[in-house]
């Protein structure tokens, strides 16, 4: 179909008179030589549309923009987990003290107390809200007080607590960030896979539309020389007293016209190839555009619309992301509920005490004590594990805000933002549909709207053999005649652009409904 339509679009160029054809030999072989030499003419660097994809994915900006953001959400995702991880601590402080006595039974005058404490022990937040905390706390005492029982003294005291969230802090009030954090990052994924998805169909899109951009230059081209040709023609004419004047004039504002297109239509692919250079990120090596090596298919499977719907509401990678928007901020909405609330925790330890070091005789009176003590810090950790002295405690702290405004405020705020997310996947809907039904549209004509192109190409070949006719028996003008080739090429440009907006419109459906394409496994991580 594609090359036929080519190949009518210069056939008048093979009917034309054979003084017109004084050009060089290339335009003068069959119906395909004027347009292939004016093709090989152009220069520029050749592209297949799989190297133009993959540079895209490569360095396309916004397909960099989107790794980047999927990689600070697994960032920020870490970081919200490890807000539950496990947390060891330890200190260790080294005192001395001198104080004057002021008891008659205290000596000397001037107490010195040096003492060595520590302290170790791990604590957790599990999501629920429930924080828990193991410690050991150690001391050891010196002394020269003269009524100093021990000396040194080593003290130990074990500790497990507990301390329970009843409602601020429970459940979502302590995971939701978590749960957030989770969702933006499917959110990042969705988005990533949806760069991707458009960076293949703005590619190809644009690499068709160089296609057809290519070959309406040459077109073009063509038309320029044949305009040449008849100018020429025109004249001799004229000078043979076959024509007049007008003749002339008619042919040199014809050629005119058709020049300037041409700077027109070199503009046109010039841009189209900087477009395409853009998405790529890089530009040709050693000429001034890009020429495309691939031809666009020449048939266009149409799927029915409620298929193509369905696909699309459920694997649409931009509606996924925004759904995931919503997901993470009903999260968050979830735990501002919860600590809407007042807070009430539970809090419950159980731990024991140990108590050892070096007894030491002390003179009261008339009677000398000693204390039933011996040991050192092993032995004071070992009765505060075993609990030779036990302690337990448990409790209930209540905190009321007055007026809760902060909280219920702060509730509010994230309804309101859940509800307007909800409202964006809705209209992202309806424009997905939208954009869908429309690529849909132009794929259900894509055959027919060939059709009709190429039979407009065949129609406007026949008015310019019976134009050709009419010049040769006098009935027609040169200008009529150019006119006539002109609107041949225009035919053959409709063509070209019907068959790359059948191309755009299933590159569109394929980005609409996150279908397979040819890169569609490469990078993506899944």
């Amino acid at each position: 179909m594609r090359r036929s339509a080519l190949r009518a679009s210069l056939g008048v160029f093979l009917v034309l008179p054979s003084f017109l054809w004084a050009q060089p030999a290339p335009t003068a072989v069959d119906p395909d030589s004027a347009l292939a030499f004016r093709l090989q003419a152009i220069r520029g660097e050749s592209l297949s549309l799989d190297r133009a994809v993959s540079l895209t994915l490569e360095n396309a900006v916004f397909v960099r923009e989107a790794a980047a953001a999927l990689l600070a959400a697994s960032g920020a995702l870490q970081s919200e987990r490890g807000a539950f991880d496990p947390e060891l601590f330890a200190d260790v402080t080294r005192s001395r003290a001198e104080n004057p006595s002021s008891s008659p039974f205290t000596r000397p005058d001037v107490i010195i107390e040096e003492g060595t404490s520590a302290s170790a022990g791990a604590r957790m937040t599990l999501p629920f809200g429930t924080e828990l905390e193991a410690s050991f706390d150690a001391r050891k005492t010196e002394t020269n007080s003269a009524f100093a029982a021990i000396d040194p003294e080593y003290r130990v005291d074990s500790r497990f607590s507990v301390r329970q969230p009843l409602l601020k802090g429970f459940g979502p009030g302590t995971g939701s960030e978590k749960a957030s954090a989770a969702r933006t990052l499917d959110g990042a994924q969705a988005d990533h896979r949806a760069a991707r998805l458009l960076a293949e169909s703005e590619t190809e899109a644009t690499y068709w539309e160089l296609y057809a951009s290519e070959r309406n230059f040459a077109v073009q081209q063509v038309i320029v020389d044949r305009a040449e040709a008849l100018l020429e023609q025109a004249r001799l004419r004229a000078s043979a007293g076959l024509v007049g004047p007008n003749e002339v004039a008619n042919a040199r504002v014809f050629l005119a016209e058709q020049k300037l297109a041409a700077i027109d239509r070199e503009e046109e692919l010039d841009g189209v190839s900087d477009r395409l250079a853009s998405l790529m990120g890089t530009r040709p090596q050693q000429h001034v555009r890009f020429r495309p090596s691939d031809t666009p298919p020449e048939s266009f499977p149409v799927e029915p619309i409620e298929e193509l719907l369905a696909r699309a509401y459920n694997n649409n990678e931009e509606l996924l992301a925004a759904r995931f928007v919503v997901d993470a901020l009903a999260a968050r909405e979830s735990g501002a509920r919860w600590n809407a609330f007042p807070a009430l925790d539970l809090t419950g330890s159980i731990g024991g005490a140990g108590l050892a070091g070096s007894a030491r005789e002390v003179v009261f009176g008339g009677d000398t004590l000693l204390v039933d003590v011996d040991g050192a810090y092993g032995d004071a950790l070992n009765q505060s594990v075993q609990r030779d002295f036990p302690n337990w405690a448990v409790g209930i702290e209540l905190s009321i805000p007055l007026l809760l405004r902060e909280g219920r405020g702060e509730h509010n705020r994230l309804q309101a933002e859940v509800a307007r997310a909800e409202e964006r996947v809705e209209a992202l809907r309806r424009t997905i549909e939208e954009n869908l039904r429309s690529a849909h549209r132009s794929l259900g004509h894509a055959t027919n709207r060939l059709a009709i192109a190429q039979e407009g190409v065949a129609a406007s070949l026949e008015q310019v053999r019976i134009g050709l006719i009419e010049y040769d028996n006098g009935r027609a003008t040169a200008f009529e005649l150019v006119r006539l080739g002109s609107d041949l090429a225009g035919a053959q440009q409709r063509y070209s652009d019907a068959l790359v907006r059948a191309a755009r419109a299933a590159a569109s459906v394929r980005y609409l409904t996150a279908g397979r394409t040819r890169h569609s496994d490469a990078g993506t991580g899944e």
